[in-house]
């Protein structure tokens, strides 16, 4: 392992404000071949992952990041009290709806929830969620919509392919095994002796 290319690469992953693509590291490391930056990369998520520590390196977004990890997400935020962004039931459909059908123009979106999306499509293009990728090549040439890096960055997708798929999130819905036992027969119950079956002195 070059030790020292793996500290110049941790370092500009460390400093970078965004995730930072294998691209964008072979372009600022053109001194070093594509293959070692490679290894290099792969070297350090081993290394992070054999420590065992509190952040560990991934791949979200198209580029590299550290981020903490997940198991000590209940302890980060007794300390830093973050103000979540928080989605409304239209803006979260209509999110999915652009994610699992992208590209995608307003009418879909409108004709898929049966309501209007003007509103909710404006305050994600704003959020930077969504994003505008052209034009429909049908008349009156509607914008077509899709999801952009940051709505990969903030639910932590390395790409599109990430996603959950139908089946696994039907999954979710469903009982574990163990919850959908058959319920146990009882011995049939025994019957109470009438008065006229009870043995006389």
């Amino acid at each position: 392992m070059n030790s020292e290319l793996s500290s110049i690469i941790e370092s500009l992953i460390f400093s970078a404000e965004s995730a930072l693509s294998t691209d964008r590291i072979c372009e600022l490391l053109n001194e070093f071949e594509r293959d070692e930056i490679k290894a290099a990369l792969t070297e350090l998520i081993a290394c992070y992952q054999e420590r065992g520590g509190g952040f560990e390196l991934v791949e979200v977004a198209g580029g590299w990041q550290f981020r903490t990890r997940p198991a000590f997400h209940s302890y980060i935020t007794r300390h830093i009290k973050t103000r979540t962004s928080k989605f409304s039931q239209s803006a979260l459909e209509t999110l999915a709806i652009i994610a699992y059908r992208q590209p995608i123009t307003r009418a879909e979106v409108e004709h898929l929830r049966g309501v209007d999306c003007g509103g909710v499509l404006k305050s994600l293009l704003e959020k930077h969620l969504v994003r505008i990728l052209g034009k429909k090549d049908i008349p009156g040439r509607p914008l077509i919509y899709g999801t952009s890096k940051e709505f990969l960055d903030i639910f932590g997708l390395k790409d599109l392919k990430s996603l959950p798929t139908l089946r696994e999130i039907q999954a979710l819905d469903e009982q574990p095994q163990y919850e959908r036992q058959e319920e146990l027969q009882l011995e049939p119950a025994k019957a109470i002796p009438v008065e006229s079956d009870l043995p006389f002195e």
